[in-house]
């Protein structure tokens, strides 16, 4: 072969490798997603529920893709804080949310302005879990049922309080006011853990917090329950009566956990994301888990949470103007 026809030839085929390999690159870099560490921002501290929902799913994510997953937890502000950190990361994945009923949904009622939209700025990946709250008062409380707690707190108007570690759990205890026609005191703290910490030192009267956090409490003696806000009694405490069967008919309040990413994320990232938090919501692994803990998993996907929460926003809409909730 001539030497220019050769030279042709070489030319030819370096320039088409070129060009393959610009192809293919963001494919590459496409299936190379996760390549590095991946932060889940929780908005609570240790002990809540939504903690231990991004805790599991944080090491069954690091099983399914080779990557370090770390949790860190950002409580305070009504979840603010953790938002913020969120939403001003580089949306490229590597920064998920793994956000409640409480910074998801209660936040945009029960706030006159609020710094996010829960359903705009962020972009969904799937629902992790749901877990009835349950009713607790300090263990030395004189109220051993619900019906002595509601006659404490009628004949101490104003001065009954409740503790609450977030948005949700304090229109929970709103809700109990205006269907038990009651006037107690909301007193704010920044986790359910320091919630639990106040109702076991004897600082509020009662509260509400999820199954997740209280019933290992309960059995080492440092609250006390006095109901399951569901509509079932919960399998691994039978002995303790729905609010219904303990005379606060059709009462019911749920937690729940989501994971969420910036809405300005790559759609190809967000897919993927969302593939493996599904993928470990169906595990037969997770639904034990979350048993154990008296809890339900939630396998929907993106458009199935995206609307679930839509729903929630508007469900707490109407209680906060039901029990007429002044507005923060």
């Amino acid at each position: 072969m001539p030497l220019h026809r050769r030279s042709t030839l070489r030319a030819l085929v370096a320039a088409g490798l070129v060009a393959l390999g610009a192809a293919m690159a963001p494919a590459a870099q496409a299936q190379a997603f996760p390549s590095k560490t991946i932060k889940f921002v929780v908005p609570f501290g240790p002990g809540s529920g939504t903690d231990t929902s991004a805790r599991y799913f944080a090491k069954k994510l690091q099983d399914l893709t080779g990557q370090a997953v770390v949790v860190e937890n950002k409580p305070g502000a009504n979840g603010f804080l953790a938002v913020k950190q969120v939403l001003t990361a580089p949306a490229d994945g590597y920064t998920v949310f793994i956000g409640s009923n409480s910074t998801l949904a209660v936040n945009a009622a029960l706030f006159k302005e609020l710094p996010y939209d829960p359903a705009k700025d962020f972009a969904p990946l799937t629902m992790m879990m749901r877990a009835p709250a349950m009713l607790v008062v300090p263990p030395g409380s004189p109220n051993g049922d619900l019906k002595s707690l509601i006659a404490y707190a009628k004949a101490h108007p104003g001065k009954a309080n409740f503790g609450a570690g977030s948005a949700g759990y304090q229109l929970m205890g709103e809700l109990l006011n205006d269907r038990a026609g009651l006037q107690t005191v909301h007193v704010p703290f920044k986790s359910a853990g320091e919630t639990m910490t106040a109702v076991a030192s004897g600082t509020v009267d009662f509260a509400f917090a999820e199954v997740t956090a209280v019933l290992e409490l309960a059995k080492g003696g440092r609250v006390k329950i006095l109901a399951v806000a569901a509509d079932q009694r919960v399998p691994n405490a039978l002995d303790v009566p729905t609010m219904s069967e303990a005379g606060l008919p059709g009462f019911e309040a749920y937690t729940w956990v989501g994971a969420m990413v910036s809405a300005k994320t790559p759609t190809a990232e967000t897919a993927k994301l969302a593939a493996l938090f599904t993928t470990i919501a169906k595990m037969d692994e997770t639904r034990a888990f979350y048993e154990r803990l008296g809890a339900t998993p939630m396998t929907g996907g993106p458009a199935q949470m995206h609307e679930f929460q839509k729903g929630e926003i508007a469900l707490w809409k109407r209680i906060v103007q039901q029990a007429k909730v002044p507005l923060q």
